[in-house]
């Protein structure tokens, strides 16, 4: 297999703005995740959440939104630690790939460099999102049982996947 570039992930700085306005989801997922250039806005103007993009080589191919209170992500408190990730998307154009692991992957790797004192990261994915649940899984997310109702696109899986110490 030919070698791939590296996905990474970066903080959203003004350089990659314009090329992340750019990306967008199918149809079909845009209720699950909404417009890049609404996520920006908001996460530019919640203090503690982080927007970030997901790169391939250089190129922006996906976002996501890290929550330094996981409450924000799931309604509730946790014992230890945690994170909460939002609005994870690849790009339309880039989906079927592979990417989606390989950018939790990444993920995973930024949490342990920028936030070691992290003991596990929260999500929540709709129950219609057969798709996305089974990407989390295979990235070590479990399924806690319990449903989140605060979403706008009825009740979502609230899913924990430990950091390493």
């Amino acid at each position: 297999m030919p070698d791939q570039p590296d996905i990474r992930v970066a903080p959203v700085d003004a350089a990659l703005r314009p090329a992340l306005l750019r990306l967008g989801v199918h149809d079909a997922q845009r209720d699950f995740v909404g417009d890049i250039a609404d996520l920006l806005a908001d996460a530019e103007s919640c203090p503690g959440s982080e927007p970030m993009a997901i790169l391939r080589g250089d190129v922006p191919v996906g976002y996501y939104r890290l929550e330094a209170q996981a409450r924000v992500v799931a309604g509730r408190d946790f014992e230890q630690s945690t994170l909460g990730l939002r609005a994870f998307f690849i790009d339309r154009r880039w989906q079927g790939r592979g990417l989606g692991l390989r950018a939790l992957e990444a993920v995973f790797a930024d949490l342990a460099a920028r936030h070691p004192a992290a003991g596990a990261l929260a999500l929540t994915v709709n129950e219609g999102n057969a798709a996305g649940r089974a990407l989390y899984r295979r990235a070590g997310f479990e399924d806690t049982g319990e449903l989140y109702h605060g979403g706008r696109s009825g009740p979502q899986h609230l899913m924990l996947r430990a950091l390493p110490a």
